[in-house]
């Protein structure tokens, strides 16, 4: 590497403190505002940056890498999933690929558990009744749910989130339950009293509870389709904050509708922002902004791995947080 200042291109706000600290340490091109780069304006960063910092919202597929420029060299993804990215692509062309691994799965993990007990106990009802102004008083039949001891929950992923689930889980009295391409290692499963399944079929047949926790690859796209969905009991609840993808979101839509299924909590979409109006119909189902990793300790701290990968590279090494087409 030479003594010039690196070119880094950022496509979102990002906290304060990390794009002053970008500032300092390279020649920086901030985003204006917090709306998504269209394709046209990522294809223009990546001419003439040396290091792309792209967020989820920005598609970086095989056609953008092909119109890169020849001093593009990273792409420090701001984020720890990198679908978006053409990983395979990007390696071919000289391009290393990096990402923000293990920072919010803390974040998520609290945001399932929140999903299940929103969902389980009804508290987006119980909530639009008092902002209403239409509550009238305690009855002992009103909002009846159900309590979370006792139950199976069975988690499609067992990775840092998925085991952070399932240490607050058994907080609450949960049985664990998981599918994983591998399996634990015995003692990390008796960490948490976890049984695993291999067949993932006859998992979701006697959960209660499920929750997906695994990363969207072209082998987990639908992982959750109608045929799995129909597996599952008609009391049981699905949350999902991982990845749309992985759930066939018009299946679980007509399902829950029918009351074949008991309700679902949903972070993420198979479509982005575009919800199934079928979702958002439905009192039994509780849907988030995609807001599983939304704190300020975990956004700056995804920012700091941002820094450091990309100081790294500018020493001439290997970025910490590369990846791989193998690792996805």
């Amino acid at each position: 590497m030479t003594s010039k200042r690196l070119s880094v291109v950022v496509t979102r706000r990002l906290p304060k403190v990390v794009e002053t600290r970008l500032s300092e340490l390279f020649d920086v091109q901030l985003r204006a505002d917090d709306t998504p780069m269209t394709r046209a304006e990522l294809a223009q960063a990546m001419q003439g940056a040396d290091v792309l910092v792209p967020t989820i919202t920005d598609v970086i597929d095989g056609g953008l890498i092909g119109q890169a420029g020849p001093q593009l060299r990273l792409i420090a993804n701001y984020g720890a999933g990198v679908d978006h990215i053409d990983v395979g692509t990007a390696r071919s062309r000289g391009i290393l690929v990096s990402n923000t691994p293990g920072v919010v799965a803390e974040d998520t993990a609290d945001m399932t558990l929140a999903l299940m007990l929103a969902v389980t106990r009804r508290i987006p009802e119980g909530l639009a009744v008092m902002q209403a102004g239409e509550w009238s008083g305690w009855a002992p039949t009103a909002f009846l749910g159900g309590r979370l001891g006792g139950r199976r929950l069975g988690i499609l992923g067992m990775g840092r989130v998925g085991m952070a689930v399932a240490r607050r889980a058994r907080a609450f009295g949960l049985q664990i339950h998981y599918h994983n391409r591998r399996r634990l290692r015995p003692e990390v499963e008796a960490e948490v009293e976890a049984t695993y399944w291999e067949s993932l079929d006859q998992m979701l047949a006697r959960m209660d509870i499920v929750s997906v926790n695994c990363p969207h690859t072209p082998s987990s796209f639908h992982l959750l389709n109608a045929r799995r969905l129909k597996l599952m009991k008609p009391t049981a609840v699905v949350v999902n904050t991982s990845r749309g993808e992985v759930i066939d979101e018009n299946a679980l839509a007509r399902m829950l509708k029918a009351g074949e299924l008991a309700g679902a909590g949903l972070d993420v979409y198979e479509k982005g922002g575009a919800v199934n109006p079928d979702l958002r119909a439905q009192t039994n189902v509780v849907l988030l902004p995609h807001m599983g990793s939304a704190t300020v300790e975990g956004r700056v701290e995804m920012g700091e791995k941002v820094l450091l990968n990309i100081k790294t590279f500018a020493d001439g090494h290997r970025p910490p947080d590369q990846v791989v087409p193998s690792m996805l």
